[in-house]
């Protein structure tokens, strides 16, 4: 892993911690890893610094906001080609139902994570948004019933 990071314990348990509550405070982050408030300052910012925190993300609920059918949409694009991708993936990311979009190997080229109102708005997202583009060849929809966050993401432990 040449681009990662020297973390040790106190690191870990940083990154752990805010990964399941990025609103602590440095007190109350100091006082559960065991240093000083201006060590645990230090920490962070080294972590931000070095590029292993990359922000903090505001969770919303869709169903809340009027879409609460979410759905993911794998998207083959011919030809796969560099001149198509790029304003492929600017277009699908301007998308207002877009959450995630992740690029491929295998058979699908993208798999595009989406919110929406319905069954009628995910009809109109795929055709009028997808199919309907010259270099999109295949969309396939798959519902979300239910979906559950893991983690924290930690380092792989050494083998011995």
């Amino acid at each position: 892993m040449p681009d990662s990071v020297a973390l040790d314990s106190v690191d870990l348990e940083i990154l752990r911690l805010l990964q399941n509550d990025a609103r602590t405070t440095y007190r109350d982050l100091a006082a559960a890893v065991g240093v000083a408030p201006s060590t645990c300052l230090d920490r962070v910012s080294r972590l931000r610094r070095g590029g292993v925190i990359l922000g903090h993300a505001l969770r919303m609920d869709p169903a809340k906001v009027g879409r609460p059918l979410e759905a993911l949409l794998s998207v083959q694009v011919r030809p796969h080609r560099r001149e198509l991708i790029g304003p492929f993936v600017e277009r699908v990311r301007a998308l207002p139902e877009s959450r995630a979009l992740f690029h491929l190997t295998g058979p699908d080229d993208y798999l595009v994570h989406v919110a929406v109102a319905g069954t009628a708005d995910l009809q109109r997202l795929v055709l009028d948004e997808f199919t309907s583009r010259r270099e999109v060849a295949r969309v396939e929809t798959r519902l979300i019933f239910q979906q559950w966050t893991c983690g924290p993401l930690l380092p792989p432990v050494p083998q011995a």
